[in-house]
């Protein structure tokens, strides 16, 4: 039996994996390739659309399929489709409309299986393409027709995306879904009960693996579940204080290589799994 054979090690990216300057190190790297070589299984789950994901899939070369749109689906990168997936209800447009009459400095963005679409343009919206490497895909959200996987609300005032929290958990429907900060500039919409934390558990069990074997690492709000899920959840030392409250071990930060020292500690026996 190989070392890591039957672990499941599911990264978070930006801020995690992602140094500051956006790069994957060497060192983390070579270090999942040696995870991978020894029968661990290795992937990563992010707020993003696999249409975002596919530069990293040919960096870090994921084994297991990746999770994405913060818990709302299971995709197998190689075969180009979703193992499993989740959609927000008509209703989601109804806070979408609210926000765009009642706070119309917000960017809006709807994404679907077809494609992400930015339904209101801002500063944070032309930022989020920079990053992401997505064309602009511009409509309003009442032409979009095929269902939506999240509304993402954008704007680069962290103090605009706090009145933006405010009003969406007091609209009258907000019960009907999850709400979560993403990101300093990003608040979305999600299906109730959709979070990293629910997609780690069913990806765990599409690969037969228990959930005591499987490792979680992340730095912010929306890396929380899936943290307190895992078996070994870890939180980067750059994370916000409230995912270091929860998370069972705290390692170095996303710039000193953070994903080999983890994986560094289970070869070295720090960290045991009892298989």
């Amino acid at each position: 039996m190989k070392k890591f054979e039957g672990m499941l090690f599911c990264t978070d990216l930006d801020g995690t994996i992602y140094s500051d300057d956006k790069t994957v190190s060497k060192q983390n790297l070579e270090a999942i390739e040696y995870f991978k070589s020894e029968g661990g299984l290795f992937t990563f789950i992010t707020g993003r659309v696999p249409q975002t994901s596919t530069q990293m899939c040919s960096i870090i070369k994921p084994n297991a399929p990746i999770g994405c749109i913060n818990g709302g689906g299971i995709y197998n990168p190689v075969q180009e489709k979703y193992l499993w997936k989740v959609f927000l209800p008509n209703e989601a447009l109804e806070l979408v409309r609210a926000v765009d009459e009642q706070l119309p400095e917000i960017g809006i963005q709807l994404n679907t299986e077809k494609a992400v679409y930015f339904n209101k343009d801002n500063e944070a919206m032309v930022w989020f393409r920079a990053i992401t490497g997505l064309p602009n895909v511009s409509c309003s959200y009442e032409d979009v027709k095929e269902p939506i996987f999240k509304v993402v609300f954008a704007h680069k005032d962290v103090k605009q995306i706090e009145m933006l929290e405010k009003f969406l958990k007091n609209h009258p429907k907000a019960h009907k879904f999850d709400l979560i900060c993403s990101e300093p500039r990003l608040y979305e919409i999600l299906p109730k009960g959709v979070s990293k934390g629910v997609l780690l558990c069913k990806m765990a069990e599409l690969l037969g693996i228990g959930m005591g074997k499987t490792i979680a690492v992340g730095d912010y709000y929306n890396d929380i579940s899936m943290i307190k899920k895992a078996g070994f959840g870890f939180a980067v030392a750059n994370a916000l204080d409230e995912v270091k409250a929860i998370a069972d071990y705290i390692t170095v930060s996303n710039n000193d290589h953070a994903i080999a020292k983890i994986i560094d500690g289970f070869d070295r026996g720090i960290y045991k799994i009892n298989f």
